[in-house]
């Protein structure tokens, strides 16, 4: 069970938003790195379906603004991203691809199926202030088909850019990294008046290739990202409000010809690159009243997202351009009934209609799926220490193939999550949950208008968690058990259709440790991966998860009391991959990296904050453990880039 939240607590959550990490001095220092402030926010934080969610730190997620989905979850050993570039970042959760989760922005569903050498979520970090991870069991009003669990992102507010008492304000970011000589530029800006709020943000990064560690130069690596966030919004006196939410991002260059792969050796003859025009865009619309009690607390959410890969080849003969669209249209409408300060029922309604097709100058083919559903979630505190969390939905989906084949199908989804305080210190959990998984729209790039659809059933999953967390003063200890199996997970390529089983267990360790000025947070993350039973290599699971193993985090920052330096780093590190699976044929190297910074908030200049960083300082040569083909002797996986100096400025204002 976890600790109440105190009002100093809340109060320190949301000041952690708005300051940069060397600006705390005071006795009471806000502790950037410590991701309880962000759990503050979280309406539901101390919940017990919230025992084994993982929250990105208030100074993660500032570290990450002018980088990448890398970096923003580097400080969590348990979620993984492989790809080394934006456009082919994949991320797996407890070793299952994020595919399978239920993602949203701004209470808007994603996870926009795409090409299977592109992220089908890529997303620019400089949008967000909130980042959590619900991994394996996920609670009912998470969205339909979190097979796997449910990531929830929100986007900043003008609140979190102004200061007390200002009506316009905002700030302007520049960064250089020296390793592709990438230039990045932000700014963002954002006034309030008479209820009123709106907030605007562009930022562009473009660079040349980058170096792998020991010199290499990766072709189809230079930065070319353009991302746009709008927001306009209501508020009355009595707390209701209205938001309206638009996002963009653009990547628009050459790339490796499979945009996720170094090099593959043998097979057809191919260009070494091709023209990857890819985008994402989102919009939502939302009503909630921010001060509402008792039975009545409604929240109602629509919007769609979008995600565009078109691929220009013009060495082919003749030229073409393939095109790969997907879109989700969704809608929430939901309740919270506040039947105590302690106890909630939350219950509502939610659908989408979910598209994705594929066109080139010879085919046009298109898979859609439509779904409704019906949902509750119970979070109670029955007596003292015991938090109680469980939850029922029930959705129906209709789902067309490429030919035009339909079918129908309904199922009810359970969850169950409590947490015991044995002591003030030592919390025990536990967690299960069944969930309808519906039939899965396929990679549009591998679309077949002669697939046999007849043989596909929808996917079933069950996920188990079982774990502790240890508060003692400042030193935070927890851990966990997982284990997370699909029945009926659809895959298959080109040539047809296949249902398999996917398997993914393991366990997570995490430690906690604050001082005055100063916070270290590490994480162990160990998963295997399964397809019908027998051990799986990175193809056989593809789109479902990958063979990660033993990965491990370090991150700590200090800042002396009283100085307007921060100074702190962080360790990525995987263990060897020994184990050669399915139908892979060599093992994995280990690696481990070095990122040190250091941080000058200057007192004579309010607002400025100035940062160096090393990343990657013993120019170590390697390919992330996510990325796809480190198991193949024939594949040359992404590598990440070499020894990188970055400068970046952040002005206030």
């Amino acid at each position: 069970m976890a600790a109440p939240f105190s009002p100093r607590l809340i109060m320190a959550a949301t000041a952690a938003l708005a300051l940069p990490a060397a600006a705390q001095e005071t006795a009471e220092t806000v502790v950037l790195l410590d991701p309880i402030t962000l759990q503050a926010l979280d309406a539901d934080g101390s919940a017990a379906d919230r025992g084994a969610s993982q929250y990105v730190a208030a100074a993660e997620l500032e570290r990450a603004r002018m980088g990448d989905l890398k970096d923003l979850f580097t400080g969590i050993a348990s979620v993984s991203v492989g790809g080394a570039i934006p456009v082919a970042q994949k991320i797996f959760i407890n070793g299952v691809d994020m595919l399978n989760l239920s993602v949203t922005v701004d209470g808007v569903e994603q996870n926009n199926r795409a090409f299977h050498h592109v992220s089908a979520n890529a997303i620019d970090p400089g949008l967000l202030k909130f980042v959590r991870v619900d991994a394996g069991v996920a609670a009912a009003d998470a969205g339909p088909h979190a097979v796997a669990g449910a990531v929830v992102m929100e986007t900043v507010d003008a609140a979190d850019i102004l200061e007390d008492g200002r009506s316009f304000g905002g700030n302007i970011r520049l960064s250089y990294g020296d390793n592709g000589r990438t230039f990045g530029r932000a700014a963002t800006l954002a006034g309030q008046a008479g209820g009123f709020e709106w907030l605007g943000y562009l930022k562009s990064a473009t660079g040349d290739d980058y170096k792998a560690g020991g010199g290499d130069r990766i072709t189809g690596s230079a930065a070319d990202l353009q991302s746009a966030l709008l927001k306009l919004a209501y508020e009355t006196p009595e707390g209701h409000r209205i938001e309206l939410s638009g996002q963009r991002l653009h990547d628009d260059a050459l790339r490796p010809y499979r945009a996720n792969i170094g090099h593959i050796d043998g097979g057809r003859p191919v260009p070494e690159l091709r023209r990857y025009d890819t985008s994402r865009t989102s919009w939502s619309l939302s009503y909630e009243n921010t001060q509402a009690s008792g039975f009545w607390d409604p929240r109602f959410v629509i919007g769609r997202s979008e995600s565009r890969v078109h691929v220009d080849q013009p060495t082919a003969a003749p030229p073409y351009v393939s095109k790969g669209d997907s879109d989700t249209f969704s809608a929430k409408l939901e309740n919270r009934f506040h039947l105590n300060d302690a106890d909630s029922v939350t219950a509502g309604i939610d659908w989408y209609d979910r598209s994705s097709t594929y066109s080139d100058p010879a085919s046009a083919l298109d898979e859609n799926a439509r779904n409704i559903g019906l949902y509750a979630q119970a979070r109670l505190e029955p007596v003292e220490r015991l938090d109680l969390s469980f939850g029922l939905r029930w959705d129906r989906q209709e789902f067309t193939g490429t030919s035009g084949w339909k079918d129908r199908n309904a199922g009810f989804s359970g969850n169950a999550s409590v947490a015991y305080g044995v002591t003030d210190a030592l919390v025990l959990r536990a967690g299960a949950s069944t969930v309808f998984g519906g039939i899965a729209i396929e990679d549009n790039y591998i679309f077949n208008g002669a697939w046999d659809y007849d043989v596909l059933r929808p996917a079933r999953a069950r996920n188990y968690t079982l774990g502790f967390d240890y508060q003692a003063g400042d030193l935070r200890l927890d851990g966990e058990l997982f284990l997370t199996q699909v029945d009926n997970a659809r895959g298959g390529a080109y040539a047809g259709i296949e249902n398999f089983d996917f398997e993914s267990r393991g366990y997570n360790l995490g430690l906690g440790y604050g001082w005055d000025g100063g916070y270290l947070r590490a994480s162990m993350s160990d998963s295997r991966v399964s397809v019908n039973g027998d051990p799986a290599s990175s193809y056989q699971a593809l789109d479902f998860g990958a063979p990660l193993g033993r990965v491990f985090s370090i991150e700590a920052q200090h800042t002396p009391l009283g100085s307007p330096f921060t100074y702190g780093g962080s360790i990525e590190a995987a263990a060897k991959y020994d184990r050669i699976e399915g139908d892979s044929d060599r093992t994995i190297p280990g690696y481990a990296v070095l990122n040190l910074f250091a941080e000058y908030a200057p007192t004579a200049v309010p607002g400025l904050v100035l940062r160096a960083e090393v990343a990657n300082l013993f120019d170590k040569d390697y390919a992330d453990r996510a990325t796809y083909g480190g198991d193949y002797a024939t594949v040359t996986p992404l590598r990440e880039p070499g020894r990188t100096l970055s400068l970046v400025a952040t002005k206030r204002f």
